[in-house]
Protein backbone atom coordinates (compact mmCIF):
# COMPACT_ATOMS: atom_id res chain seq x y z
CA UNK A 1 0.00 0.00 0.00
CA UNK A 2 1.51 3.46 -0.60
CA UNK A 3 0.91 4.91 2.81
CA UNK A 4 3.50 2.43 3.95
CA UNK A 5 4.01 5.90 6.76
CA UNK A 6 0.76 6.03 8.45
CA UNK A 7 2.25 4.89 11.51
CA UNK A 8 3.57 8.47 12.15
CA UNK A 9 0.56 10.20 12.07
CA UNK A 10 0.00 8.92 15.63
CA UNK A 11 3.64 10.60 16.42
CA UNK A 12 1.71 14.01 16.14
CA UNK A 13 -0.75 12.90 18.80
CA UNK A 14 -0.60 14.84 22.40
CA UNK A 15 -0.60 12.10 24.23
CA UNK A 16 3.21 10.76 24.98
CA UNK A 17 2.18 7.14 24.94
CA UNK A 18 0.57 7.09 21.89
CA UNK A 19 3.57 7.50 20.24
CA UNK A 20 4.20 4.18 18.32
CA UNK A 21 7.10 1.60 19.81
CA UNK A 22 8.69 1.28 15.92
CA UNK A 23 9.31 5.06 15.68
CA UNK A 24 11.15 4.62 19.67
CA UNK A 25 13.54 2.31 17.65
CA UNK A 26 14.37 4.93 15.42
CA UNK A 27 15.04 7.95 17.33
CA UNK A 28 16.68 6.11 20.21
CA UNK A 29 20.32 5.48 19.84
CA UNK A 30 21.28 2.24 19.80
CA UNK A 31 24.81 2.95 21.13
CA UNK A 32 23.40 4.19 24.18
CA UNK A 33 22.88 0.66 25.55
CA UNK A 34 26.15 -0.53 27.59
CA UNK A 35 27.82 -3.73 26.58
CA UNK A 36 28.04 -4.28 30.39
CA UNK A 37 23.73 -5.04 30.88
CA UNK A 38 24.61 -9.01 30.20
CA UNK A 39 26.90 -8.71 33.38
CA UNK A 40 24.33 -7.24 35.74
CA UNK A 41 25.13 -7.76 39.44
CA UNK A 42 22.89 -10.26 41.39
CA UNK A 43 22.25 -9.00 44.54
CA UNK A 44 19.35 -11.06 44.89
CA UNK A 45 18.33 -14.43 43.13
CA UNK A 46 17.35 -14.11 39.98
CA UNK A 47 13.87 -14.86 39.59
CA UNK A 48 11.95 -16.56 36.65
CA UNK A 49 9.75 -14.54 34.26
CA UNK A 50 7.54 -15.64 31.25
CA UNK A 51 7.86 -14.47 27.87
CA UNK A 52 5.12 -11.89 28.08
CA UNK A 53 6.61 -10.11 30.77
CA UNK A 54 9.75 -9.57 28.81
CA UNK A 55 8.47 -8.45 26.08
CA UNK A 56 6.04 -5.89 28.15
CA UNK A 57 8.96 -4.99 29.93
CA UNK A 58 10.80 -3.88 27.36
CA UNK A 59 8.00 -2.06 25.45
CA UNK A 60 8.03 -0.47 28.53
CA UNK A 61 11.67 0.26 28.59
CA UNK A 62 11.40 1.42 24.88
CA UNK A 63 8.64 3.66 25.46
CA UNK A 64 10.44 5.33 28.53
CA UNK A 65 13.53 5.86 26.18
CA UNK A 66 11.67 7.46 23.50
CA UNK A 67 9.94 10.02 26.26
CA UNK A 68 13.55 10.33 28.02
CA UNK A 69 14.82 11.16 24.07
CA UNK A 70 12.02 13.58 23.56
CA UNK A 71 12.58 16.02 26.81
CA UNK A 72 16.65 15.97 26.91
CA UNK A 73 17.31 16.17 22.78
CA UNK A 74 16.15 19.83 21.91
CA UNK A 75 16.91 18.24 18.17
CA UNK A 76 14.71 15.57 18.54
CA UNK A 77 12.42 14.98 15.05
CA UNK A 78 10.28 12.18 13.66
CA UNK A 79 12.44 11.02 10.59
CA UNK A 80 10.50 9.60 7.77
CA UNK A 81 11.12 5.60 7.30
CA UNK A 82 14.10 4.83 5.23
CA UNK A 83 15.38 0.71 4.34
CA UNK A 84 18.70 0.40 3.42
CA UNK A 85 19.57 0.03 -0.27
CA UNK A 86 19.19 -2.94 -1.68
CA UNK A 87 18.14 -4.79 1.38
CA UNK A 88 14.95 -7.77 1.24
CA UNK A 89 12.79 -5.37 2.88
CA UNK A 90 13.51 -2.65 0.71
CA UNK A 91 13.07 -5.18 -2.73
CA UNK A 92 9.90 -6.59 -1.31
CA UNK A 93 8.69 -2.91 -0.48
CA UNK A 94 9.30 -1.91 -4.19
CA UNK A 95 7.79 -5.42 -5.78
CA UNK A 96 4.69 -4.58 -3.22
CA UNK A 97 4.55 -0.93 -4.76
CA UNK A 98 5.03 -1.74 -8.31
CA UNK A 99 2.08 -4.38 -8.24
CA UNK A 100 -0.11 -1.83 -6.39
CA UNK A 101 0.12 0.71 -9.17
CA UNK A 102 0.44 -1.39 -11.73
CA UNK A 103 -2.72 -2.55 -10.85
CA UNK A 104 -4.36 1.28 -10.62
CA UNK A 105 -2.89 1.31 -13.99
CA UNK A 106 -4.75 -1.09 -15.54
CA UNK A 107 -8.28 -0.47 -14.06
CA UNK A 108 -8.19 3.20 -15.71
CA UNK A 109 -7.44 2.16 -18.75
CA UNK A 110 -10.27 -0.67 -18.92
CA UNK A 111 -13.01 0.15 -21.27
CA UNK A 112 -14.89 1.79 -19.43
CA UNK A 113 -12.78 2.09 -16.56
CA UNK A 114 -12.82 0.63 -12.93
CA UNK A 115 -12.32 3.40 -10.08
CA UNK A 116 -12.30 1.04 -7.28
CA UNK A 117 -8.90 1.50 -6.11
CA UNK A 118 -8.94 5.02 -7.14
CA UNK A 119 -12.07 5.60 -5.65
CA UNK A 120 -10.09 4.21 -1.62
CA UNK A 121 -7.05 5.94 -2.44
CA UNK A 122 -9.23 9.51 -2.45
CA UNK A 123 -10.91 8.22 0.56
CA UNK A 124 -7.04 7.79 2.38
CA UNK A 125 -6.11 11.11 0.91
CA UNK A 126 -9.02 12.96 2.32
CA UNK A 127 -8.81 11.42 5.94
CA UNK A 128 -5.05 12.53 5.65
CA UNK A 129 -5.88 15.81 4.83
CA UNK A 130 -8.35 16.15 7.57
CA UNK A 131 -5.75 15.14 10.00
CA UNK A 132 -3.69 18.14 8.76
CA UNK A 133 -6.24 20.97 9.50
CA UNK A 134 -6.55 22.57 13.13
CA UNK A 135 -9.52 23.59 15.21
CA UNK A 136 -9.87 26.62 13.02
CA UNK A 137 -10.09 25.11 9.92
CA UNK A 138 -13.23 24.81 9.77
CA UNK A 139 -14.14 26.28 6.08
CA UNK A 140 -11.10 24.27 4.58
CA UNK A 141 -12.97 21.32 6.15
CA UNK A 142 -16.36 21.93 4.57
CA UNK A 143 -14.69 22.34 1.54
CA UNK A 144 -12.75 19.20 2.09
CA UNK A 145 -15.76 17.17 2.81
CA UNK A 146 -17.50 18.43 -0.34
CA UNK A 147 -15.02 17.90 -3.13
CA UNK A 148 -14.40 14.56 -1.42
CA UNK A 149 -17.37 13.40 -1.26
CA UNK A 150 -17.26 9.43 -1.48
CA UNK A 151 -21.25 8.82 -1.99
CA UNK A 152 -20.97 11.51 -4.18
CA UNK A 153 -17.48 10.07 -5.94
CA UNK A 154 -19.13 6.21 -6.31
CA UNK A 155 -22.06 7.73 -7.90
CA UNK A 156 -20.05 9.65 -10.42
CA UNK A 157 -18.12 7.24 -11.20
CA UNK A 158 -21.01 4.41 -12.13
CA UNK A 159 -22.17 7.05 -14.33
CA UNK A 160 -19.22 7.43 -15.88
CA UNK A 161 -19.03 11.30 -15.18
CA UNK A 162 -16.02 10.84 -12.23
CA UNK A 163 -13.04 13.04 -13.34
CA UNK A 164 -10.25 12.00 -11.36
CA UNK A 165 -7.92 14.43 -12.37
CA UNK A 166 -9.99 17.24 -11.17
CA UNK A 167 -9.87 16.16 -8.00
CA UNK A 168 -6.43 15.33 -8.29
CA UNK A 169 -5.50 18.73 -8.86
CA UNK A 170 -7.73 20.03 -6.09
CA UNK A 171 -5.96 17.53 -3.71
CA UNK A 172 -2.77 18.99 -4.94
CA UNK A 173 -4.12 23.08 -4.18
CA UNK A 174 -5.27 21.93 -1.00
CA UNK A 175 -1.84 20.58 -0.03
CA UNK A 176 -0.09 23.26 -0.93
CA UNK A 177 -2.66 25.36 1.62
CA UNK A 178 -1.82 23.48 4.43
CA UNK A 179 1.84 22.46 3.84
CA UNK A 180 5.12 23.77 5.35
CA UNK A 181 6.82 26.27 3.64
CA UNK A 182 9.85 23.42 3.34
CA UNK A 183 7.25 21.13 1.60
CA UNK A 184 6.19 24.31 -1.29
CA UNK A 185 8.87 22.87 -4.25
CA UNK A 186 7.16 19.40 -3.80
CA UNK A 187 4.06 20.68 -4.12
CA UNK A 188 5.03 22.85 -7.17
CA UNK A 189 6.29 19.40 -8.48
CA UNK A 190 3.49 17.66 -8.36
CA UNK A 191 1.08 20.22 -10.44
CA UNK A 192 3.88 19.36 -13.38
CA UNK A 193 2.81 16.27 -13.06
CA UNK A 194 -0.09 15.42 -15.73
CA UNK A 195 -0.61 11.67 -15.80
CA UNK A 196 -3.13 10.24 -12.67
CA UNK A 197 -1.10 7.25 -11.71
CA UNK A 198 2.00 8.94 -11.51
CA UNK A 199 0.59 12.05 -9.90
CA UNK A 200 -1.18 9.91 -7.17
CA UNK A 201 1.96 8.28 -6.52
CA UNK A 202 3.98 11.34 -5.87
CA UNK A 203 0.55 12.76 -3.85
CA UNK A 204 0.82 9.80 -1.27
CA UNK A 205 4.62 10.48 -0.87
CA UNK A 206 4.61 14.15 -0.37
CA UNK A 207 1.85 13.20 2.35
CA UNK A 208 3.66 10.95 4.02
CA UNK A 209 6.13 13.45 4.63
CA UNK A 210 3.31 16.11 5.58
CA UNK A 211 2.71 13.80 8.12
CA UNK A 212 6.15 13.74 9.46
CA UNK A 213 6.04 17.38 9.26
CA UNK A 214 3.13 17.42 11.45
CA UNK A 215 4.56 15.09 13.65
CA UNK A 216 7.32 17.29 14.60
CA UNK A 217 5.01 20.56 14.42
CA UNK A 218 2.79 19.02 17.72
CA UNK A 219 5.89 18.20 19.50
CA UNK A 220 7.14 21.06 19.21
CA UNK A 221 4.56 22.66 20.66
CA UNK A 222 3.62 20.52 23.30
CA UNK A 223 6.75 19.84 24.50
CA UNK A 224 7.48 22.49 27.37
CA UNK A 225 4.44 21.31 28.79
CA UNK A 226 5.67 17.82 28.69
CA UNK A 227 8.39 18.53 31.73
CA UNK A 228 5.85 17.63 34.80
CA UNK A 229 4.24 14.53 32.71
CA UNK A 230 7.60 13.01 31.05
CA UNK A 231 9.34 13.01 34.58
CA UNK A 232 6.57 10.94 36.07
CA UNK A 233 6.28 8.74 33.42
CA UNK A 234 9.86 8.44 33.21
CA UNK A 235 10.10 7.28 37.32
CA UNK A 236 6.74 5.05 36.99
CA UNK A 237 7.88 3.37 34.08
CA UNK A 238 11.69 3.13 35.93
CA UNK A 239 9.66 1.34 38.57
CA UNK A 240 7.71 -1.08 36.73
CA UNK A 241 10.67 -2.17 35.17
CA UNK A 242 12.44 -2.20 38.85
CA UNK A 243 9.90 -4.63 40.03
CA UNK A 244 10.48 -7.18 37.50
CA UNK A 245 14.35 -6.72 37.62
CA UNK A 246 14.87 -6.24 41.16
CA UNK A 247 18.69 -5.86 40.61
CA UNK A 248 18.35 -3.48 37.85
CA UNK A 249 20.33 -0.43 40.28
CA UNK A 250 22.86 -2.31 41.36
CA UNK A 251 25.50 0.12 39.38
CA UNK A 252 23.85 3.02 40.47
CA UNK A 253 24.03 1.83 44.29
CA UNK A 254 27.94 1.42 43.24
CA UNK A 255 28.13 4.53 41.80
CA UNK A 256 26.89 6.20 44.18
CA UNK A 257 28.79 4.48 47.07
CA UNK A 258 32.37 4.80 45.62
CA UNK A 259 31.46 8.66 45.51
CA UNK A 260 30.80 8.82 48.92
CA UNK A 261 33.88 6.91 49.78
CA UNK A 262 36.25 9.20 47.62
CA UNK A 263 34.63 12.18 49.18
CA UNK A 264 35.09 10.75 52.72
CA UNK A 265 38.53 10.09 52.13
CA UNK A 266 38.93 13.84 50.43
CA UNK A 267 37.86 15.38 53.07
CA UNK A 268 39.23 13.21 55.65
CA UNK A 269 42.71 14.23 54.45
CA UNK A 270 41.68 17.70 54.66
CA UNK A 271 39.68 17.82 58.09
CA UNK A 272 42.35 15.17 59.82
CA UNK A 273 38.82 13.51 61.13
CA UNK A 274 37.42 10.34 59.78
CA UNK A 275 33.97 10.13 58.74
CA UNK A 276 32.85 13.81 57.94
CA UNK A 277 29.55 14.60 57.30
CA UNK A 278 28.09 14.55 53.78
CA UNK A 279 24.82 15.90 51.95
CA UNK A 280 23.20 14.13 50.01
CA UNK A 281 22.84 16.79 47.13
CA UNK A 282 26.80 17.51 47.39
CA UNK A 283 27.27 13.25 46.71
CA UNK A 284 25.02 13.29 44.04
CA UNK A 285 26.79 16.59 41.96
CA UNK A 286 30.02 14.79 42.60
CA UNK A 287 28.78 11.38 41.20
CA UNK A 288 27.78 13.68 38.10
CA UNK A 289 31.23 14.66 38.10
CA UNK A 290 32.46 11.46 37.96
CA UNK A 291 30.59 10.44 34.82
CA UNK A 292 32.58 13.00 32.96
CA UNK A 293 35.76 11.02 33.84
CA UNK A 294 34.12 7.55 33.70
CA UNK A 295 36.07 4.54 31.88
CA UNK A 296 33.72 3.46 29.47
CA UNK A 297 35.21 0.38 27.94
CA UNK A 298 35.27 -1.23 30.98
CA UNK A 299 33.51 0.34 34.32
CA UNK A 300 29.67 -0.57 33.52
CA UNK A 301 27.73 2.44 33.41
CA UNK A 302 25.16 3.32 36.16
CA UNK A 303 21.35 2.58 35.56
CA UNK A 304 19.18 5.87 35.91
CA UNK A 305 21.38 7.16 33.81
CA UNK A 306 22.35 4.32 30.67
CA UNK A 307 19.79 5.82 28.22
CA UNK A 308 22.09 9.30 28.46
CA UNK A 309 25.46 7.27 28.43
CA UNK A 310 26.55 8.84 24.78
CA UNK A 311 25.63 11.61 25.76
CA UNK A 312 27.60 12.08 29.06
CA UNK A 313 30.87 10.19 26.69
CA UNK A 314 30.22 13.55 24.41
CA UNK A 315 30.52 15.61 27.19
CA UNK A 316 33.74 13.97 28.49
CA UNK A 317 35.23 14.07 25.30
CA UNK A 318 34.45 17.43 24.89
CA UNK A 319 36.43 18.63 28.44
CA UNK A 320 39.03 16.86 27.87
CA UNK A 321 39.64 18.40 24.46
CA UNK A 322 38.66 21.77 26.49
CA UNK A 323 41.63 20.81 28.40
CA UNK A 324 44.29 20.30 25.94
CA UNK A 325 43.17 23.66 24.12
CA UNK A 326 43.44 25.65 26.80
CA UNK A 327 46.26 24.00 28.47
CA UNK A 328 48.05 24.71 24.77
CA UNK A 329 46.80 28.79 25.20
CA UNK A 330 48.22 28.98 28.81
CA UNK A 331 51.68 27.60 28.07
CA UNK A 332 51.86 30.23 24.93
CA UNK A 333 50.94 33.29 26.72
CA UNK A 334 52.81 32.35 29.72
CA UNK A 335 55.57 31.34 27.65
CA UNK A 336 56.04 34.58 25.75
CA UNK A 337 55.07 37.07 28.12
CA UNK A 338 53.91 41.02 27.64
CA UNK A 339 54.76 40.28 23.85
CA UNK A 340 51.73 38.91 22.19
CA UNK A 341 49.22 39.97 25.03
CA UNK A 342 46.35 42.21 24.10
CA UNK A 343 47.81 41.80 20.45
CA UNK A 344 44.09 41.76 17.99
CA UNK A 345 42.99 38.24 16.90
CA UNK A 346 45.96 36.65 18.24
CA UNK A 347 44.34 34.48 20.30
CA UNK A 348 41.24 33.70 18.20
CA UNK A 349 44.08 32.87 15.69
CA UNK A 350 46.33 30.73 17.44
CA UNK A 351 42.90 28.69 19.13
CA UNK A 352 41.80 27.89 15.69
CA UNK A 353 45.26 26.41 15.12
CA UNK A 354 45.01 24.37 17.92
CA UNK A 355 41.41 23.66 17.98
CA UNK A 356 41.32 21.98 14.00
CA UNK A 357 44.75 20.07 15.09
CA UNK A 358 42.97 18.69 18.06
CA UNK A 359 39.38 17.82 16.12
CA UNK A 360 39.96 13.88 15.72
CA UNK A 361 41.61 13.23 19.15
CA UNK A 362 39.16 10.62 19.93
CA UNK A 363 39.45 9.09 16.84
CA UNK A 364 41.52 5.40 17.17
CA UNK A 365 43.99 6.66 14.67
CA UNK A 366 45.10 9.90 16.84
CA UNK A 367 48.44 9.93 17.68
CA UNK A 368 48.64 12.95 20.34
CA UNK A 369 52.00 12.71 20.39
CA UNK A 370 52.66 14.03 16.38
CA UNK A 371 49.40 15.94 16.71
CA UNK A 372 51.36 17.96 19.92
CA UNK A 373 54.40 18.41 17.86
CA UNK A 374 53.11 19.49 14.63
CA UNK A 375 50.88 22.31 17.25
CA UNK A 376 54.60 23.12 18.41
CA UNK A 377 55.42 23.95 15.04
CA UNK A 378 53.01 25.98 13.53
CA UNK A 379 52.62 27.88 16.65
CA UNK A 380 56.36 28.94 16.76
CA UNK A 381 55.39 29.90 12.84
CA UNK A 382 52.69 31.90 13.88
CA UNK A 383 54.05 34.03 16.91
CA UNK A 384 57.17 34.54 14.91
CA UNK A 385 55.32 36.14 12.08
CA UNK A 386 52.95 38.04 14.60
CA UNK A 387 55.88 39.33 16.65
CA UNK A 388 57.79 40.50 13.86
CA UNK A 389 54.72 42.00 12.20
CA UNK A 390 54.26 44.23 15.32
CA UNK A 391 58.02 45.25 15.73
CA UNK A 392 58.94 43.07 18.47
CA UNK A 393 62.07 41.33 18.30
CA UNK A 394 62.43 38.07 16.68
CA UNK A 395 61.82 34.93 18.46
CA UNK A 396 64.34 32.93 19.55
CA UNK A 397 65.58 29.40 19.20
CA UNK A 398 65.78 28.77 22.68
CA UNK A 399 61.81 30.13 23.19
CA UNK A 400 60.83 28.19 20.08
CA UNK A 401 62.68 24.79 21.67
CA UNK A 402 61.30 25.59 25.05
CA UNK A 403 57.57 26.33 23.93
CA UNK A 404 57.46 23.08 21.74
CA UNK A 405 58.62 21.37 24.83
CA UNK A 406 55.87 22.49 27.38
CA UNK A 407 53.74 21.82 24.88
CA UNK A 408 54.16 18.04 23.84
CA UNK A 409 54.70 17.40 27.66
CA UNK A 410 51.02 17.66 27.98
CA UNK A 411 50.86 14.40 26.82
CA UNK A 412 51.47 13.27 30.15
CA UNK A 413 47.89 12.85 32.47
CA UNK A 414 50.12 14.54 35.34
CA UNK A 415 51.41 17.11 33.48
CA UNK A 416 51.17 20.21 35.89
CA UNK A 417 49.25 22.56 33.46
CA UNK A 418 46.96 19.71 31.94
CA UNK A 419 46.20 18.93 35.93
CA UNK A 420 45.68 22.47 36.35
CA UNK A 421 43.08 23.07 33.28
CA UNK A 422 41.38 19.74 33.88
CA UNK A 423 40.73 20.87 37.92
CA UNK A 424 39.45 24.53 36.67
CA UNK A 425 36.93 22.82 34.34
CA UNK A 426 35.58 20.54 36.14
CA UNK A 427 35.39 23.20 39.40
CA UNK A 428 33.72 25.38 36.78
CA UNK A 429 31.41 22.05 35.72
CA UNK A 430 30.54 21.44 39.86
CA UNK A 431 29.99 25.70 40.46
CA UNK A 432 27.24 24.73 37.10
CA UNK A 433 25.97 22.40 38.97
CA UNK A 434 25.30 24.01 42.37
CA UNK A 435 24.43 27.74 40.57
CA UNK A 436 21.57 26.18 38.28
CA UNK A 437 19.32 26.29 40.71
CA UNK A 438 19.62 30.23 40.90
CA UNK A 439 20.19 30.92 36.96
CA UNK A 440 23.17 32.70 37.55
CA UNK A 441 26.48 31.07 35.67
CA UNK A 442 29.74 30.51 38.08
CA UNK A 443 32.70 32.95 37.66
CA UNK A 444 35.07 31.89 35.24
CA UNK A 445 38.56 30.67 36.38
CA UNK A 446 41.51 31.87 35.42
CA UNK A 447 43.09 30.71 31.92
CA UNK A 448 39.79 29.26 30.46
CA UNK A 449 39.05 33.14 29.33
CA UNK A 450 40.04 31.92 25.73
CA UNK A 451 37.78 28.96 25.97
CA UNK A 452 35.00 30.29 27.49
CA UNK A 453 31.92 30.51 25.23
CA UNK A 454 32.48 26.43 24.45
CA UNK A 455 33.00 25.80 28.28
CA UNK A 456 29.68 28.11 29.09
CA UNK A 457 28.02 25.40 26.05
CA UNK A 458 29.11 22.90 27.94
CA UNK A 459 28.24 23.69 31.27
CA UNK A 460 24.33 24.60 30.26
CA UNK A 461 23.52 21.31 28.32
CA UNK A 462 25.71 19.58 31.44
CA UNK A 463 23.78 21.01 34.10
CA UNK A 464 20.02 20.48 31.85
CA UNK A 465 20.67 16.67 31.42
CA UNK A 466 22.00 16.13 34.84
CA UNK A 467 18.61 18.38 36.34
CA UNK A 468 16.72 16.13 34.07
CA UNK A 469 18.11 13.46 35.37
CA UNK A 470 17.70 14.09 39.48
CA UNK A 471 14.07 15.23 38.44
CA UNK A 472 13.22 11.73 37.50
CA UNK A 473 15.53 9.56 39.35
CA UNK A 474 15.30 11.61 42.82
CA UNK A 475 12.94 9.40 44.77
CA UNK A 476 15.31 5.87 43.94
CA UNK A 477 18.48 7.73 44.69
CA UNK A 478 17.34 9.35 48.12
CA UNK A 479 16.10 5.70 49.48
CA UNK A 480 20.34 4.33 47.97
CA UNK A 481 22.11 6.89 49.63
CA UNK A 482 19.79 6.77 52.79
CA UNK A 483 21.16 3.35 53.08
CA UNK A 484 24.73 4.21 52.17
CA UNK A 485 25.08 7.50 54.71
CA UNK A 486 24.46 7.32 58.56
CA UNK A 487 21.13 8.63 59.22
CA UNK A 488 22.84 12.21 61.19
CA UNK A 489 24.31 12.39 57.24
CA UNK A 490 21.17 11.69 54.75
CA UNK A 491 18.64 13.72 56.78
CA UNK A 492 19.13 16.46 54.33
CA UNK A 493 16.54 16.91 51.44
CA UNK A 494 17.83 16.66 47.59
CA UNK A 495 16.63 19.54 45.81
Amino acid sequence: MPNESDHLQREGDKELKDVSEETAGQQVRPSTRSPHRENTLQASPPRLVSVEELMETAKGVTNMALAHEIMVNKDFQVKPTELPEGSLEHRVKEIMHKVFWDRLEAQLNEDPPSYEHAIKLLGEIKETLLSFLLPGHGRLCSRIEEVLDLPLIQQQAENGALNIGQLSQFVVEMMGSLCAPCRDEDVKKLRQITEIVPLLKAIFSVLDLMKVDMANFALKSIKPHLMQLSVEYERNKFQEFLEKQPNALDYTKKWLEETVKSLRETESCASASSDPPLHPLNVHNHAYIRLLRWDHASDPFPETVLMDQVRFLEMQQEAEWLVLLSSVLLIVYTTTGEAISGLPGLMETLKNTVSAMLTEMHMPSFSMQEALATIGEKLCVELSHCLSQHGFSSFSAESKSALKGQISAIIQPDNTVRKLMDSRIQSYLMAALESSQHKTPPPLPGGLAPVSRELKELSIRFSRLVNYNKLVFSPFYQKILQNILTPGESSGTET
